[in-house]
């Protein structure tokens, strides 16, 4: 079990000392949704912005590097960061010009001509087979025309991609404001979360959450599981699931982690005849599914235990909706579960993904302690107390290693 918060001993912003006309290689997630040629969700952009505009105006000359979908290691146009780098420039209120390729001579030359307190950002890193391959060649291209590093890039520090582990075994290298603040909150679950501690998960595949699981029942003291994810823990009950989402292999698995006591699993179910808004629906107990309905969201009596465990608790994590919340008639259990982590008087961490998009569609995320801005690195940061790229950061110039 975690003693320390994974945040102690990433070197800071600061530590970098002077930056006065230094370039700065800043790794961001900008990995959002963009469609006709615009960002629809900017919440990425707007956490990386305190620390581009802390470097600004410390008078260095900032060039942002991200990923945005997944390209083959190749140009695609529909993957371009320039509908990002409009966002940014909207939301900053100064040009970002976008180099044309992701290093090279125009992307340099770029660089060079930069001033300080200038923004510029490479095109996505992933047109360069190099990125995903964690090439040293193309880590060493990307440090090459600058003179530090900050990774702010929480949402990607789960990955040993070049840009992530590469740059701080070359550069005086630091965590950005986003990056910190995400460590410092999801770490304190694991050190020292006040009690009682309620952890609440959903999703479509237990498979995908049943290291995290593991590692909460070592520091929760109760765990609730809603979602598609809740219909394998039922089949290990023996409960008939109709065609319900199960995955059979981790039915064993799933058994044994119930016999712990401390995994609350539904006790009532919405079930419809399809995945359809149109389609028959009713709610049943979780033993009464009917042969060839599904269930798609939790029914209000587990919704209403949910929440009472939630209202009663000092620490409260959730990560993963509790239905199919995006088709309306199967939302309400995924509703209940935001609205009683908002009211919640503890400290709060909703875990980034779907459960993020959730709470900031509901209107509730001010009322969130800690809004994640990264599910998968959440979940790898919760499972194993650390990631490859704040360890990478730990050994950088910066915190004095051997770099």
């Amino acid at each position: 079990m975690a003693t320390t918060n994974p945040a102690e001993g990433l070197p800071t912003l600061e530590s970098l000392g002077r930056l006065h006309e230094r370039r700065v290689l800043l790794r961001a997630d900008l990995n959002t949704p963009v469609a006709g040629g615009r960002v629809t969700d900017d919440l990425r952009v707007t956490a990386t912005i305190p620390t581009i505009r802390w470097l600004a105006e410390q008078r260095a000359a900032v060039v942002i590097c991200t990923h945005l979908g997944r390209p083959k290691g190749a140009p695609e146009e529909a993957f371009s960061v320039r509908p990002v780098a409009t966002r940014l420039a909207e939301l900053l209120g100064v040009d970002v010009p976008v180099a044309p390729e992701v290093v090279g001579a125009e992307a340099s030359s770029m660089i060079a001509s930069l001033t300080g307190g200038d923004v510029m950002m490479l095109e996505n890193l992933r047109f360069h087979p190099g990125e995903t391959a964690n090439l040293p060649g193309f880590a060493i291209s990307l440090c090459t025309p600058v003179d530090a590093y900050v990774n702010d890039a929480f949402g990607a520090s789960h990955r040993a991609h070049a840009s992530i582990v590469g740059p701080p075994r070359i550069l005086p290298s630091a965590a950005g404001y986003l990056l910190r603040r995400e460590v410092e909150a999801l770490g304190g679950l694991l050190a020292s979360p006040s009690r009682p501690f309620v952890a609440v998960l959903g999703g479509a595949k237990v498979s995908d959450k049943l290291g995290v699981i593991g590692a909460l029942l070592d520091r929760c003291d109760t765990l609730c599981v809603g979602g598609a994810m809740a219909f394998t823990f039922l089949a290990a009950r023996g409960l008939g699931v109709g065609r319900s989402l199960v995955e059979s292999d981790r039915i064993d698995e799933c058994r044994r982690l119930l016999d712990g006591g401390r995994i609350r699993i539904p006790t009532d179910v919405v079930v419809a005849e399809a995945d359809d808004p149109d389609a028959p629906r009713r709610v049943v107990a979780a033993e009464a599914i009917p042969d060839g309905w599904m269930g798609l969201d939790i029914g209000p009596e587990t919704a209403a235990a949910f929440a009472a465990a939630i209202t009663a608790a000092a620490t409260v994590l959730w990560n993963g909706p509790m239905g199919r919340f995006e088709v309306a008639p199967f939302a309400a259990g995924t509703r209940a579960v935001a609205e009683a982590v908002a009211a919640c008087e503890g400290f709060t961490v909703v875990g980034g993904g779907d459960s993020a998009a959730a709470v900031r569609s509901m209107g509730l995320a001010e009322r969130i302690d800690h809004v994640s801005t990264g599910g998968g690195a959440s979940l790898e940061l919760l499972e194993h107390g650390d990631l490859p790229g704040l360890a990478a950061l730990r050994r950088s110039v910066a915190a004095g290693g051997t770099a």
